[in-house]
């Protein structure tokens, strides 16, 4: 059996961490920075709380990749006023055709207008062709997890959005 991928990511945000974290959990901003966002529906519960099922549908390279996205975990529920030394946490598991994937993200204040945001990533792969993309391009998935967050550090630093960019 193939041993799970995992790895973390990390960017700082320029934003107070309630503000980078507000942007973050708002889901009529994620076709700003999430590239190749095609779908984000809800099947069960509100969007982004604990519990809650979305159908996601993304184009990737071409062709459209279509899993399904638990949250797992949203600590705390309310994101307005947290206290600066709490630690936000936002967790959430995706099934797709081929693959099972646990992403754990973490939200901290770096300072006064600093946010940290790191994302710890782990995928496991049944199918062959996911076997062998784990395998050959491991740091694809990494690369990709990169790609978001520096997305979504251009979008709520400067308002760029994703959909005005050919690349």
């Amino acid at each position: 059996m193939m041993r799970p991928l995992k790895y973390t990511v990390s960017i700082e945000i320029a934003l107070p961490r309630e503000k980078a974290v507000q942007l973050l959990a708002d889901p009529a901003h994620l076709p700003n920075w999430l590239r190749g966002l095609v779908l984000h529906e809800p099947l069960s519960g509100q969007h982004g709380q604990l519990g809650t099922k979305s159908r996601v549908v993304m184009e990737m390279g071409g062709r459209r990749v279509e899993c399904t996205e638990t949250i797992t975990r949203r600590e705390p529920a309310d994101l307005r006023e947290v206290a600066k030394t709490r630690t936000v946490h936002f967790d959430r598991e995706i099934v797709g055709e081929g693959m099972w994937s646990a992403v754990r993200d973490r939200l901290t204040e770096a300072g006064p207008a600093t946010t940290l945001w790191e994302s710890e990533n782990e995928y496991r792969f049944s199918s062959l062709l996911m076997k062998l993309m784990g395998l050959l391009m491991p740091g694809a998935f990494r690369k990709q997890s990169r790609q978001h967050m520096q997305d979504f550090k251009a979008f709520a630093e400067q308002g760029k959005d994703v959909r005005d960019s050919t690349g």
